[in-house]
């Protein structure tokens, strides 16, 4: 199978917690020096990521050498992804680069995104988010 078609999981998190119509909640544990190659995943909806505690971890996009995503994360941070009607998003993976485990939690909205495209992430003030250059 080549890489264009591959399918990738779009399970967020690796244990789902709640499911109904409109909402999806999983949560990601990330042991550290997990392995360094983990899998990739896919974001098919909007989706909101709460850290209830602090946390570093790297990401990395298919296609790209590098682990160029950075999540700082102190208690309380929360990211936002618009990924909107044409989705999904590129897929990607996190690997912990901290000392201590951690787990957050991925919201999934699924009901039709406002936007046709996706969007820039948005984040609240309690964390560091860099994705090639950028911060949110």
């Amino acid at each position: 199978m080549t890489e264009a078609n591959t399918r990738y999981t779009d399970a967020p998190g690796d244990t789902l917690l709640f499911e109904n119509d409109r909402v999806r909640v999983w949560s990601m544990t990330l042991a550290p020096g997990q392995p360094d190659e983990p899998p990739f995943h896919q974001h098919h909806h909007d989706h909101v990521i709460i850290w209830p505690v602090s946390g570093r971890s790297q990401g990395q996009e298919l296609g790209h050498d590098e682990w160029g995503i950075v999540q700082n994360a102190e208690p309380g941070f929360v990211l936002y992804r618009t990924v909107g009607q044409n989705g999904p998003i590129n897929p990607h993976r996190i690997r912990n680069v901290g000392e201590e485990g951690n787990t957050h939690y991925v919201i999934e909205l699924l009901e039709k995104s406002p936007s046709a495209e996706p969007e820039p992430w948005v984040s609240n003030d309690r964390g560091e988010f860099i994705t090639d250059g950028d911060t949110a």
